[in-house]
């Protein structure tokens, strides 16, 4: 999951974004109006955490905006704003959920779940595919009933390849959902990410890499590499070694 976090308050910025790297949520920071309004335009977030009141077009504009768009991105305001009468004017500007200052990390991490969870309706809360039995919320992977720890970014990237419910997911993909704008787009990260995760998950290889386009879940075939190799720099569909 990657969220675009609004807000003009650089330790406040810093803090949601690194709790919210705790839960496997990649962030983006944008300080102001134009810069969310920049991001937004450019990438595609699952959520939206906006503040009110920041320098620039103000968050009410950029909630506008995101609608107007059409993209279904959802808004989640979080702002120190919490009469009645402004929870009532964020939720008419089209915000799906409003959170009020000071606030409780675990709750943000929880109501960006839910809105997640509503966003694709048609996804089970808990994710299961070929014995792998994924819980976003409690960060839980089973498979076949064996519990498998796995890293935080390793469980952001199978996220991912679980909820294509086994369509082929590109590196480029792995790299905008799974980290944020800060990434190298000539990384190795997602290549060795995912061959960690390989072998985290075992034997049989889950996870099959389509050369040239990406990475799939498939149970039924051999992932076209071993566990602790990939195949080549073009294996996950991107160049500059991204796949």
């Amino acid at each position: 999951m990657r969220v675009l976090v609004v807000e003009d308050e650089p330790f406040m910025a810093e803090a949601i974004r690194d709790g919210l790297r705790l839960e496997a949520i990649a962030a983006d920071i944008a300080g102001d109006g134009d810069t969310a309004l920049e991001l937004l335009d450019v990438n595609a977030y699952d959520a939206a955490v906006l503040d009110r009141d920041i320098p620039g077009p103000s968050g009410d504009e950029v909630a506008a905006s995101i609608v107007a768009a059409g993209s279904g991105t959802p808004i989640l305001m979080l702002t120190a704003a919490d009469r009645l009468d402004d929870k009532a004017s964020g939720f008419g500007l089209g915000a799906d959920d409003y959170l009020t200052k000071p606030f409780d990390l675990r709750e943000l991490v929880l109501r960006l779940r839910a809105l997640d969870r509503r966003r694709a309706h048609h996804r089970p809360p808990v994710h299961e595919i070929a014995g792998l039995r994924l819980d976003p919320f409690r960060r839980e992977v089973h498979r076949d009933g064996r519990y498998v720890a796995l890293t935080r970014k390793q469980f952001a990237v199978l996220e991912v390849l679980v909820t294509a419910r086994g369509g082929v997911v590109s590196a480029e993909e792995l790299l905008e959902r799974a980290w944020d704008e800060n990434a190298d787009p000539f990384t190795n990260a997602v290549r060795i990410t995912v061959s960690a995760l390989r072998k985290r998950l075992g034997e049989p290889w889950l996870i099959a890499t389509v050369p040239g386009v990406g990475y799939r879940i498939d149970a039924g075939i051999d992932a076209g590499t071993d566990a602790g190799t990939d195949a080549g720099p073009d294996a996950g569909g991107g160049g500059g070694g991204r796949g």
